[in-house]
């Protein structure tokens, strides 16, 4: 049982072709542990192959609802021929931090869409959120996402000054805000989150590879053109 799951590990990491060789070559259990300990560094790529491959899996069975935006909330080219999704909070400091990537990003490909799924999951973090599917309702999202990343942790405060920078209405924006398909929405992202088992802010979906974390620019880029990381 542990060869046949060893076998099917080191297609993961090798090809199919490799593994069958170690398969048909005769090595028992006892082989295998010996190879194991003298090439321990192989254990965390094979771990990693296996866990990329299931999450592959796992977005596989949600087909498109990652990659379909809630109209409006898109940075870069809307019609863009690469995607990248962004599950993101105003309050997460990593979100934060990795927005200089996604700009660069947006900067260096003009055909880079990248959706944004609002996932409120720090305390306070649910108005800013809201208010931002407002400001995408209007055709402004891009103007208000960059102002609330500018402008501090999630407040009532740092909103206004966000909805203000964005040129919102305010009466408009606030019946929005508080308004079903906006629920929706929200539920909607951590329902795909929960799906993708991603355990927090920001996690990606880059050209169908699946990433968590504050991965980097070069990370980033490598999944959007395929490559692995």
């Amino acid at each position: 049982m542990r060869h046949h799951l060893f076998t099917a590990l080191l297609a993961l990491v090798f090809g199919f072709a490799g593994a069958a060789l170690w398969s048909f070559s005769g090595l028992g259990e006892r082989q295998t542990r010996t190879w194991l300990v003298a090439n321990p560094d192989v254990l965390p790529e094979m771990a990693a192959a296996l866990r990329q491959r299931e999450a592959q899996a796992r977005l596989a069975e949600l087909g498109p609802k990652v990659t379909q935006p809630f109209p409006g909330a898109v940075l870069g080219n809307p019609n863009g021929t690469r995607t990248l999704v962004k599950f993101t909070d105003y309050g997460c400091t990593y979100c934060r931090a990795s927005e200089k990537d996604v700009q660069r990003l947006i900067a260096a490909d003009p055909e880079l869409k990248v959706v944004i799924r609002e996932w409120p999951i720090f305390d306070g973090s649910e108005e800013a959120a809201r208010m931002a599917l407002a400001a995408a309702a209007q055709g402004k999202y891009p103007a208000f996402y960059r102002a609330m990343f500018a402008g501090g942790p999630p407040s009532p405060a740092t909103v206004a000054t966000a909805a203000q920078a964005a040129g919102l209405d305010m009466t408009s924006a606030r019946a929005f805000a508080a308004s079903k398909p906006v629920s929706d929405e929200l539920a909607r992202n951590m329902d795909l989150a929960r799906a993708l088992e991603f355990s927090g802010t920001p996690s990606w979906v880059a050209e169908g590879e699946v990433l968590e974390g504050a991965v980097g620019y070069d990370r980033l880029k490598a999944a959007l053109e395929g490559r692995a990381g």
